[in-house]
């Protein structure tokens, strides 16, 4: 099912007791063997931005089980055994980690994953539920897409190396079997398996309409920061310095907001509205001095006198 990319995340309020383990290790055999989590997406890795989702869904330093790589946020590093061992093995070396009694269970290959679908299934946990799982447009469960309670979760990964002696190699709906699912309709969103699967995922990015907060997003990455930008303000004051001054004064304006920002501590919206009256002033300044059309330019109101004539504002002889 198409989905818009995910927009910059904010975090939920705190005490949200969410925990989260991302499953980053695989083969990735229909890729050809490629390392699919740092495989970029409109700039970002794909383990990055499933990260991004944790953050804005209040899961601080996530789980992630598999090779170590780098990434833009904080996490611990697991890996299962055997390394390859398959998902019930790596989901069982994450959860030795976690600390919190719910924790969200995600693969690492979901560009479009928003922290608004975590916070809906943390919302959809009832009590009397262990996990919420969302299904796809097949009616097909998605168990790494889900948010589980901690302990039921273990105790069904115990059971299962207990009937089984081993984790490795087994199925992943193994576990949810002796769970008691909450089915919730929720916006999974597209996982991707192939190279046509990033194909695709990055033409989206590019066609919808919130291809600025993708690449805004993407700039923090890169840059390794995570200001909380109040963008509209920003393009007021840039479109305003064009607008008013000249084309070449938006991007050096909004430069110079940034390092003002970051030089005297003020809000850069602050900043950018400060320079967008700024640039008005301009603008009405240029409007002001101008010489109305027909008349030539500098010459005062009223024109130059007539032959033999008083100049404006001069008696007639």
């Amino acid at each position: 099912m198409p989905l818009a990319p995910a927009p910059l995340e904010r975090p939920t309020p705190p005490g949200v007791p969410l925990d989260a383990v991302v499953l980053a290790g695989g083969a990735a055999r229909r890729l050809g063997g490629a390392d699919k989590p740092a495989v970029r997406v409109g700039g970002r890795t794909l383990l990055d931005r499933v990260l991004a989702a944790c953050a804005g869904a209040g899961a601080v330093a996530p789980v992630v089980v598999g090779p170590r790589r780098p990434t833009v946020h904080p996490v611990r590093w697991a890996r299962e055994d055997p390394p390859g061992g398959g998902p019930l093995a790596a989901l069982d070396a994450g959860l030795r980690q976690v600390v919190r009694p719910v924790v969200a269970v995600l693969a690492a290959d979901q560009p479009f994953l928003a922290a608004g679908t975590l916070r809906e299934l943390l919302a959809a946990l009832p009590p009397d539920a262990d996990a919420a799982v969302p299904h796809d447009a097949e009616g097909r469960d998605q168990p790494l897409t889900a948010v589980y309670r901690t302990e039921p979760l273990r105790r069904e990964l115990a059971l299962l190396t207990a009937e089984y002696g081993t984790l490795a190699g087994l199925p992943l709906r193994l576990v949810l079997g002796g769970l008691a699912l909450r089915r919730v309709e929720v916006a999974a969103g597209p996982d991707c398996d192939t190279w046509g699967d990033i194909a695709t995922a990055r033409a989206r990015i590019r066609d919808d309409g919130t291809v600025l907060d993708e690449w805004l997003a993407a700039v923090k990455a890169e840059l390794g920061i995570d200001p909380d930008v109040d963008t509209a303000a920003l393009l007021d004051a840039a479109r305003d310095a064009a607008h008013g001054v000249a084309r070449p004064a938006a991007p050096l304006t909004t430069f110079l907001i940034g390092y003002a920002a970051a030089l005297h501590g003020i809000v850069p919206a602050d900043a950018a509205r400060k320079v967008s009256a700024l640039a008005e002033s301009w603008r009405e300044e240029a409007a002001e001095g101008a010489p109305p059309a027909g008349r030539p330019g500098g010459l005062p109101r009223g024109g130059a006198p007539e032959p033999g004539g008083a100049g404006p504002g001069e008696p007639r002889p």
